[in-house]
């Protein structure tokens, strides 16, 4: 007979978590699967720590928010935030559902040229665009948005240079009752820069005025700051209407939507308070539509949304190294990753599940990483099962910005694997050698010797 582990007596509350209208915190199931396939498994056969991307959920996400738009609006473009998630199989997928390719630098436009997509579908953002960048973008009737006047005036000489037409909109900043004002990219609307920049732009043969863009935030609890946004941007076309007699193309309403993550700081969890699509898309389709476009003139409505279609896609895995007390008496849990891969733990309490099942007993707890700095902290206060050396954990929602603002640093980054429809597992990206970082060092021949 199997001798069974001492476990001390504890007193319990009843429930576990903090009580809110929506009930009590049920954290602590088990999460042995992902999309049918053996958590177990899956470190097995290719290490710890270790990303997971389900497919099917990035499908279902597109999905669903594609068919929350265009059951409200008659004309809807999504493109996908490679910001968010470069990894090309995570674009390729929502490239396949229809997504064209929303870049910030020319780093990720080569990214979606390599991945495939034309060139008239990648919408061209961020304020560091060479003139070369400006060049091939040009070139590519890629669609650009101006983020500044000193763009402005390059785009007109180089488009002057080519002798053609650079085909473009202006990122708009504006007040939406959401503090503080994301005013540092693009021309302001309330002080009339933004007008002053459709009336240049209007004025160079050069260019062609066919969007106005804004992004007015990220993780936006208020649907209602979109209604604000969608009237400001469609007083602009109409003023460009007016004035000019040029019809704008399209609105973009850029991204921001909250995916179901809880902020630090937050005493309900998120997905009990954030908008759903349906609430984004009310907001913005119904502007609008009442704002008094005829049928024919209504504008494409495109979309960059990037974290609410891919978050809840992603898991990091990881093991347990070692446990200890603090000098307070706190119980400390020590994981094989930090905040060198889960970045998003600086600003999300992640939920985090054991990978097996476990005894009735939890304790309040620090969930600390690996690296040799004092702010590599995952969770400064989390209720969980005691776990020992060598047991796992899932922690879930970590799609967005995790992959690609990971740090190399003590640790190498891991592998990145997907799983598809069929339960099939992919390696989308492997691990990181020695050799990965050797690769672009150059040591100079003085240094290369040496005697201890």
């Amino acid at each position: 007979m199997t001798k069974l582990t001492y476990e001390r007596p504890v007193i319990q509350k009843l429930n576990t978590g903090t009580m809110n209208k929506f009930g009590s915190r049920t954290e602590y199931t088990p999460v042995t699967h992902i999309e049918g396939v053996s958590v177990k498994s899956l470190m097995a056969d290719y290490g710890s720590p270790l990303f997971v991307i389900s497919e099917p959920q990035i499908r279902r996400n597109y999905q669903s928010a594609v068919r929350a738009f265009k059951t409200r609006y008659p004309k809807v473009q999504f493109a996908w935030s490679y910001k968010t998630n470069y990894l090309n199989a995570v674009c390729n997928v929502f490239h396949q559902e229809g997504a064209w390719a929303e870049v910030v630098s020319i780093f990720e436009y080569q990214k979606a040229i390599k991945n495939g997509v034309p060139g008239n579908k990648i919408i061209f953002n961020g304020p560091d665009k060479s003139s070369d960048d400006l060049r091939t973008a040009i070139n590519n009737h890629s669609l650009i948005h101006i983020d500044h006047f000193d763009e402005l005036y390059m785009l007109i000489e180089i488009a002057q240079e080519l002798k053609t037409k650079a085909t473009i909109a202006i990122r708009v900043n504006m007040d939406t009752g959401i503090y503080p004002i994301w005013d540092r990219f693009g021309f302001n609307y309330e002080n009339g820069q933004a007008w002053n920049a459709i009336n240049k732009i209007m004025s160079a043969p050069e260019l062609e005025l066919h969007g106005l863009h804004c992004h007015i935030g990220t993780f936006m609890l208020s649907a209602g700051a979109y209604a604000t946004a969608a009237w400001k941007l469609c007083d602009l076309a109409w003023n460009v209407k007016l004035k000019w007699n040029h019809m704008i193309q399209y609105l973009d309403l850029g991204g921001g939507f909250a995916s179901a993550n809880t902020l630090k700081g937050s005493y309900l969890q998120g997905s009990d308070i954030i908008p759903s699509t349906e609430d984004y898309a009310d907001a913005i389709a119904t502007t609008i539509l009442n704002f008094g476009f005829k049928p024919d003139e209504l504008p494409m409505l495109f979309l960059e949304t990037g974290r609410s279609l891919i978050d809840d896609a992603g898991y990091l895995l990881g093991s347990v190294l070692a446990t200890k007390r603090l000098s307070d008496g706190r119980r400390a849990t020590i994981m094989d990753f930090g905040v060198n891969l889960l970045f998003t733990a600086f600003w999300y309490n992640h939920k985090i599940s054991p990978a097996q099942e476990f005894s009735h007993h939890t304790e309040d707890m620090v969930l600390y990483g690996p690296l040799c700095m004092n702010i590599d902290c995952i969770r400064e206060s989390i209720n969980l099962p005691l776990l020992s050396k060598g047991d796992q954990v899932v922690v879930h929602r970590v799609g967005a910005y995790n992959m690609t603002q990971w740090m190399q640093f003590i640790q190498m980054r891991p592998n990145v694997v997907m799983v598809d429809a069929k339960q099939k597992v992919h390696l989308i990206r492997t691990k990181e050698s020695i050799d990965t970082m050797l690769r672009y060092e150059l040591v100079p021949e003085h240094l290369e010797q040496f005697k201890l």
